[in-house]
């Protein structure tokens, strides 16, 4: 082994002199340890102190140096190993590492017991450098090492984080016999999880079978380190079963695991189990179950915890506070602060920062103001963390002044962290063009920009340039490799629409994680690219990343674009596996999901199923029975939401508005009216455009005006719902004044408003406006469709110019399809040409053989030319291929 350790880690003299004093006349003189005001009394027995470690008032550094300086003068020093290593010891009690380092050096034969001493004194005071070089010394002395000389190695290459060094020790560990030992296993495997190596921890594990708990627990802790929660609670599992028992470690990572996944079930369940076998609970244990109920936002449980718990120190205060504040009640969170502050316990930084993440709300404006005072008035104010808290906390109250006052404040003792704080607060409050200038400001200056002022800006960046620019400083900065603010930055160019872009950043992120992929499969969502998020979602598969929930919520919400019922189906048996199935975003997804695939008897199982159901899933289920003609249904579950309490958006009115858009529901329709105009939602686009038209479909032209009046910004949507109801009521010529005014207003039309445009032409005759604006779809940009060129044909057919008609069909460049041929047919009906007609039928029998409605047209225009024998062989037409008229029925 000598061959792999470097020279440059033989220790001497001058190495540690870089760790703390040490001075030339100790090293020359050992007598200085002896103070001449210490009396050495006969009666004095070191061994009276040395041989009780359990009295802590003993191990200090002067009676440490009475034994040292009394041993130096009845030359005892040496003669006894066991004093000697116990002098050793309390040095490092003490923390006075610079004597025992001294003290050791002068031991002429340290046996195993002295080096194991120095390699854990060491680590414990932190120095692991010190640690490994005593440890290269003692191998190469050829003294014989132990199980504990390993561990201590393996502890101090863990904090030096060096695996290779780690994969040194263990082959000598092996080598030497040691391979089995728990002792052994549990540091390598420590080194492995601190490394985010959790497959070689694996390895180490699995090699040799253990019935060591600490083996066990070493496992777990890495298992949870490395963010395997459920492999860490199948662990805990295997270990009950078993019969191996548990301790108050093991129970603290598999709670911490519980509280990560927000497995509150799992979690109590091991609760239970602890309290049943006995399990000792300590502070450290008790603020991890008080971090599982936190977590899952269960408070009332968490506050029941926490004042169960024997201790409670400023870490479980802190928590609660914490857990009020992320869990939106900020009244609690401060009245735990203030009884916090009337007890003797130390408040720190992080326990302000959570009460001020508490009054970062705008009900709790006056609350803020107190707790700054205190914070002031505590000498809190130059805490640059503190300081960083109070800028965002009053950001989010909207008082943007004195965030940036406080910022000002700050002086020259600005860091990074208030600069990304201050940069964040200033987009959140809708001013993007201070963030960035001050963005540039660090630029300029000696304060670069770090992954989290980088983030927060690109995080607000909406100009394509100003992102390629950011993108060029990430690159020659190295940032852009991080997975923060890798993340942001291909988040932004899928934002500005440039998927290519964002792809590509994508494709260069190493170690991508769960939230990785998950923000690149909902870029792909958001820009229409469903088809490339599923296949993103697969390859995010195929790299074994265990997708988390947004990531199903995401690839759900393209599944309902696509409706793809069946991936939609296999991703909702994942969520089922995987205990997700409950959680509201994944239960408004497949919600979502199944009513826009029309299998809305499984969308409604899964809003029974989910005990606490939200706005989005609620509207998601009453938009689906209103799209699929459930009209009863959609208003019976609108009018629960109501009774419910639940927020009504303007998604949900419009949504049901479209299911009593009809003459035998108009009462209905005028009362959600009138709750539109208590809830203040007339000028909303959607809710605007639904009542416009469900006031045409009734014939109330005069309404729908006045709700397009209401609308506060008409869309295109708008304004062609407003053209196509006076077209439907045969007011041509104002239909064509609104998309005059359309235009004026800077609005483009699109395909559907086209097709408004011509249906009110062809409802009022208006052959040569609807020639214009024919022609006028290609400098829009628009390709006249199908369903335009049906607008001409009625609108020629309309007129009575049925050969018009014929020749315009003839010369589409496009082929002509049943629709087209429909709408003449229709015409040569109305007008009775029934040359013309058999023309179109014939076209249309060619196009869809079994078409009834053909028939059936053909066979009354000749029935009203008096053409009887026609009408006979249609019918015996329609009996020999086989096409059967539906019967007419009615509700009346």
């Amino acid at each position: 082994m000598n061959f792999l350790i470097p020279r440059r880690l033989e220790p001497k003299l001058s190495a540690f002199g870089r760790r703390f004093v040490y001075s030339l006349p100790i090293a020359e003189n050992p007598s200085i340890f002896s103070d001449q005001n210490v009396k050495i009394s006969d009666k004095f027995n070191p061994f009276v102190i040395l041989k009780d470690p359990k009295n802590p008032r003993n191990f200090n550094l002067k009676n440490a140096k009475i034994i040292h300086a009394h041993l130096l003068r009845t030359h005892d020093l040496y003669s006894d190993m066991f004093i000697t290593n116990s002098l050793l010891d309390c040095y490092f009690r003490c923390g006075n590492i610079s004597y025992a380092f001294y003290l050791f050096d002068e031991i002429p034969e340290p046996n195993t017991v002295s080096w194991n001493l120095m390699l854990s004194g060491c680590n414990k005071t932190l120095f692991f450098e010190e640690s490994w070089m005593f440890f290269c010394r003692m191998h190469r002395s050829g003294l014989e090492m132990g199980e504990y000389t390993y561990g201590s190695a393996f502890s101090a290459c863990g904090a030096l984080e060096c695996v290779m060094w780690g994969e040194q020790i263990y082959g000598l560990s092996v080598k030497n016999g040691f391979f089995p030992n728990g002792y052994v296993r549990v540091g390598m495997m420590d080194l492995f999880s601190e490394s985010s190596r959790f497959d070689e921890a694996l390895r180490v594990f699995y090699d040799v079978p253990c019935e060591n708990v600490a083996c066990w627990n070493a496992i777990i802790s890495g298992a949870v380190k490395n963010m395997e929660y459920w492999v860490a609670l199948d662990f805990f599992s295997t270990m009950c079963r078993r019969f191996l028992v548990p301790n108050e470690f093991t129970i603290s990572s598999v709670v911490t695991a519980c509280a990560a996944i927000k497995d509150l079930d799992f979690g109590r369940g091991v609760q239970g189990w602890m309290i049943k076998c006995g399990v000792k609970e300590d502070v450290f244990l008790g603020t991890a179950i008080l971090g599982l109920y936190v977590k899952s936002g269960d408070m009332d449980d968490a506050a029941r915890q926490f004042w169960l718990m024997p201790v409670r120190n400023v870490v479980s205060w802190t928590a609660m506070i914490s857990g009020f504040a992320q869990n939106g009640d900020f009244f609690s969170a401060v009245e735990f602060f203030k009884t916090l502050r009337n007890i003797e316990v130390d408040i720190n930084q992080y326990t302000i920062t959570s009460v001020l993440m508490a009054c970062a709300n705008p009900d709790a404006v006056k609350e803020a103001i107190q707790i700054h005072c205190w914070i002031f008035k505590a000498g809190f104010c130059s805490d640059s963390v503190v300081k960083a808290s109070l800028i965002n906390m009053y950001s989010k109250i909207g008082a943007i002044d004195s965030s940036e006052r406080l910022f000002q404040e700050t002086g020259d003792m600005k860091h990074l962290g208030t600069y990304g704080t201050m940069i964040s607060a200033l987009a959140q409050n809708k001013n993007p063009e201070q963030a960035i200038y001050l963005f540039q400001q660090m630029l300029k200056g000696d304060l670069k920009p770090d992954k989290f002022c980088t983030s927060s800006v690109l995080g607000i960046t909406n100009s394509l340039n100003l992102g390629r620019q950011i993108h060029t400083y990430t690159v020659k900065t190295g940032l852009l490799f991080g997975v923060s603010v890798g993340c942001s930055l291909f988040t932004m160019y899928s934002k500005c629409g440039s998927l290519e872009e964002s792809y590509s950043v994508f494709s260069l992120l190493e170690g991508k994680d769960t939230i990785s992929w998950a923000s690149m499969i909902a870029g792909f969502v958001q820009n229409g690219s469903a088809t490339k998020a599923i296949h993103c979602f697969r390859e995010m598969l195929s790299e074994e990343i265990v997708p988390d929930e947004m990531t199903l919520t995401a690839i759900l919400t393209a599944c309902s674009a696509l409706c793809l019922l069946r991936t939609g189906k296999e991703v909702h048996g994942f969520s089922l596996r995987n205990y997700m199935g409950r959680q509201i975003s994944i239960g408004s997804a497949l919600v979502n999901m199944y009513s826009k695939c029309g299998i809305l008897g499984s969308a409604r199982r899964v809003f029974d199923m989910i005990p606490r159901k939200d706005q989005f899933m609620c509207s998601a289920l009453v938009s689906g029975y209103a799209q699929s003609g459930y009209t009863e249904e959609a208003i019976h579950l609108f009018r629960d939401m109501l009774v419910d309490g639940v927020d009504i958006d303007d998604f949900t009115v419009s949504s049901v508005l479209g299911s009593v858009a009809d003459v035998s529901r108009l009462g209905l329709g005028s009362q959600i009216h009138a709750l539109v105009i208590k809830m203040e939602l007339e000028s909303e686009v959607s809710v605007g455009s639904s009542l416009l038209v469900m006031y045409s479909k009734i014939g109330s032209i005069e309404d729908c005006h006045k709700a397009f009046q209401k609308i506060k910004t008409p869309d295109v949507i708008s304004w062609t719902a407003l053209i196509a109801s006076y077209a439907q009521h045969g007011k041509g010529t104002q239909a064509l004044k609104v998309y005059e005014l359309m235009i004026e207003s800077g609005i483009n039309p699109d395909s559907v408003t086209f097709v408004a445009v011509l249906s009110a032409c062809s409802h009022s005759g208006l052959i040569e406006e609807g020639y214009f604006h024919f022609s006028s779809m290609k400098d829009y940009g628009i390709e006249p469709a199908y369903i335009h060129y049906s607008c001409m044909v009625d609108l020629l057919g309309r007129a009575g110019r049925l050969k018009d008609a014929e020749k315009f069909i003839t010369s589409m460049p496009i082929t002509s399809d049943a629709l087209v041929w429909g709408t003449l047919l229709a015409a040569c009906k109305v007008h009775g040409d029934v040359d013309l007609g058999k023309l179109a039928a014939e076209k249309i029998m060619e196009l869809e053989t079994r078409e009834a409605g053909t028939y059936v047209s053909l066979a009354n225009i000749c029935a009203d030319m008096g053409q009887w024998d026609d009408v006979l062989k249609l019918r015996s037409e329609m009996t020999g291929t086989g096409v059967i008229k539906e019967p007419g029925w009615s509700s009346v």
